[in-house]
């Protein structure tokens, strides 16, 4: 008898290999192959199929309804709504609080007349039950199981009534007869997932999957999981501090990139109304080497300070320490401001700060990262009450950035008074603040020049 062969798959990429080795080629990644069990043989009967219905492209189309969770930020996130026969994916480090969310959501659904259950694999009952009552929830009529078996779990949901919202929690801990391998392996993540979301497509019910993460911040398991799944949604933040940030990086059914800003509290996670207040309210606004960005993330405008630390250094090659925000790029921002503006950075140790923890991958936040580098080189603060937004070019030219109109409004809305832009592409910017439009690096490196030699002459007339 023939030995059942195995092959091993990336949990980076999902690629596919007949053997191990140390090295995935398709993705560059290094022990990330794990051995999966031998698949089912594929039937090449012929006649075995259905007929297919085809449609033509041009048709009505509706939007999807949405079961609304209650919770406005994580509504927002998820494009205005849990879509049904739709699966979701949540992940976070531990302790993030991403049980703390599903179960404050599992028990307004509930309240609201939907049909709930949460399935734990890593909780018992009770364990449950005491989060509940420490968030205030537990008259939720919730239905709850401690399981990881797949297959009783699938039995449980097609026998009882219609369910709503199905919550796993998590997807590493769910198991099935259909392989012989341990839980949390390649095989038993894949065929688990498999196995809900066709439950969802068939029933019609909402199947969230928390997912853990690995030390790189990426959901375990095999990558192809989050393409199977119609939404992505992250937990990021520190689990020592207080102020949580849920980002979709991927969704069927609405924008991608969306955040929603929770504060976690003793009884639970609680919604921030407005997060630019968060990453703006404790500001030094007379320092120099801080500056506001106006982002956006997703649909929604967001204020926040950057901040930015330039100092002589006594080493031979000086350190640069960026935390939210892209290292290569601060590297090509220095260079621009040293070709360009002749601004020398080589002798200095360069410290970026995004406050508040947010992570910004947006490239119009080039022209407030190099009004704070440019504040701290200097040691001329930047003007207060001013937002800055666009991008550099490797030619040190600004270039216009989209959605101008609704950095501006937030800003005006937050008391705002002037605003460095783009010159290009802001001509049909209407709003109440100051406009000060800015063609390239070189102008606004000569603007802190200028406030820079009236700071000194100050300074000597006071002396």
């Amino acid at each position: 008898m023939a030995r059942p062969k195995t092959q091993y798959v990336c949990v980076n990429c999902g690629a596919v290999w007949p053997r191990w080795q140390g090295r995935c080629d398709a993705c560059g990644e290094w022990n990330t192959l794990q051995e999966e069990g031998p698949a089912a043989p594929a039937s090449t009967a012929a006649g075995r199929g259905n007929v297919v219905m085809l449609r033509p492209l041009s048709g009505k189309t509706e939007s999807p309804p949405r079961l609304t969770s209650g919770i406005a930020e994580l509504d927002r996130v998820t494009g205005g709504g849990f879509v049904p026969a739709s699966a979701l994916l949540v992940g976070g480090d531990p302790g993030i609080g991403k049980s703390t969310l599903l179960l404050q959501a599992a028990a307004s659904l509930a309240r609201d007349g939907r049909h709930v259950i949460y399935v734990s694999g890593e909780e018992a009952i009770d364990q449950v039950r005491l989060r509940a009552e420490r968030l205030g929830v537990v008259d939720a009529p919730v239905q709850l199981a401690a399981e990881t078996h797949i297959e009783d779990i699938l039995a449980t949901l097609k026998t009882g009534p219609k369910v709503d919202v199905v919550i796993v929690d998590s997807i590493q801990t769910m198991w099935t007869d259909l392989a012989e391998s341990a839980p949390g392996t390649v095989t038993q993540v894949r065929l688990a997932s498999q196995n809900l979301i066709r439950l969802a497509k068939s029933t019609g019910a909402v199947v969230i999957l928390v997912g853990h993460v690995t030390k790189d911040g990426q959901i375990a398991g095999p990558r192809v999981v989050e393409h199977m799944v119609d939404a992505v949604l992250y937990f990021e933040g520190d689990a020592g501090h207080r102020f949580r940030l849920l980002r979709a990086v991927k969704n069927r059914f609405g924008p991608a990139s969306e955040i929603g800003v929770f504060e976690m509290a003793g009884d639970g996670l609680r919604e921030v109304a407005n997060p630019s207040d968060l990453f703006i309210g404790e500001r030094d606004a007379i320092s120099p080497g801080t500056a506001i960005f106006a982002g956006m993330e997703g649909t929604r405008p967001l204020l926040v300070e950057v901040q930015a630390l330039v100092s002589q250094s006594s080493l031979a090659t000086p350190r640069r320490a960026v935390v939210g925000w892209d290292p290569n790029r601060l590297a090509m921002l220095l260079a621009v401001l040293e070709a360009r503006c002749g601004l020398r950075f080589g002798q200095f140790d360069v410290y970026l700060n995004v406050a508040g923890g947010l992570r910004i991958a947006e490239p119009a936040a080039d022209l407030a990262i190099a009004a704070a580098l440019i504040s701290s080189r200097t040691g001329v603060a930047t003007p207060p009450d001013s937002i800055y937004f666009g991008e550099v070019s490797l030619s040190g030219t600004i270039r216009a950035v989209a959605q101008s109109q609704q950095r501006l409004k937030e800003a005006e809305k937050l008391g705002f008074r002037k605003a460095f832009l783009p010159e290009a592409g802001s001509e049909d910017t209407v709003t109440g603040l100051a406009l000060d439009k800015i063609a390239t690096l070189a102008d606004m490196v000569a603007a802190f020049a200028a406030r820079a030699q009236e700071q000194s002459g100050r300074d000597r007339n006071h002396q």
